[in-house]
């Protein structure tokens, strides 16, 4: 089993900004808000975070093949 990514790429889905952020390894990120446009986002129905969402990896606990934010 490799290690888990701990950094992902969020894009906001309202003006395409990229952002590379530091992933929680214990805990989910529910609400992110675009450094660009100030967009608040939330995850999408069935994800468990926004970087499951909108992110370049998902959370940790995803990659793992865990239970996330139980």
């Amino acid at each position: 089993m490799s290690a888990a990514v701990l950094e992902s790429t969020l894009t906001c889905p309202g003006c395409g900004e990229r952002s590379t952020e530091n992933m929680p390894t214990d805990s989910c990120l529910f609400f992110w808000s675009c450094p660009a446009c100030g967009l608040r986002v939330k995850p999408k129905q069935g994800d468990c975070c926004v970087f499951c969402s909108y992110g370049s990896a998902p959370c940790p606990p995803k990659q793992m093949e865990r239970s996330c934010c139980g």
